[in-house]
């Protein structure tokens, strides 16, 4: 008899490539082989750190032959960084008045440290509503926004100064 010179058919399971969410847990779908050997698994996935990443599957049948077939799994951040107002996200202040803004604290679920931008202005010397906007983008490029409204007021009641005498005789 000739020798058996027919290599094994690896079947990945699942999907090639593989997407996971960063953070969430992955379990791989493994593979088949046509003749019913023994699949073994080589490789991990660090689903704590954005990458790619392969999983080697082997079968051997009873004459020695060997395939391979390989699996990507890509780890990947698509979570925005959550944005979250210091204070109010409606300020009232008095015109002419001081206005120090409270600012916003940015999380990530991959990234430490989130630099939160400023846009827009407030003017205290004049009357009127101000929106000020504030944007964190992780290293993933995720970005999210949220906004704060400042109004600037005139409540004060206006002073009246005589000029004079408080009493004026007319005759």
């Amino acid at each position: 008899t000739p020798p058996d010179t027919v290599f094994p058919v690896i079947t990945i399971l699942g999907d090639n490539p593989a997407i996971v969410e960063l953070g969430s847990s992955y379990t791989d779908a493994g593979a088949t082989s046509d003749g019913g050997e023994t699949v073994t698994s080589s490789g991990s996935v660090d689903t704590s750190l954005v990458g790619t990443y392969t999983i080697t599957y082997s079968a051997t049948d009873d004459a020695g032959n060997t395939s391979t077939a390989t699996r990507t799994v890509n780890v990947v951040d698509t979570t925005d960084p959550t944005l979250l107002l210091t204070g109010s996200d409606l300020i009232t202040i008095e015109v002419g008045t001081a206005f120090t803004d409270p600012g916003a604290t940015a999380t990530d679920n991959y990234d430490e440290d989130i630099t939160v931008i400023t846009t827009g202005t407030v003017d205290v010397n004049t009357i009127g509503t101000y929106t000020l906007t504030y944007t964190a983008t992780d290293s993933s490029n995720n970005t999210s926004s949220i906004t704060r409204t400042v109004n600037v007021v005139d409540t004060t009641d206006p002073t009246l100064l005589l000029t004079g005498s408080d009493l004026i005789t007319i005759e």
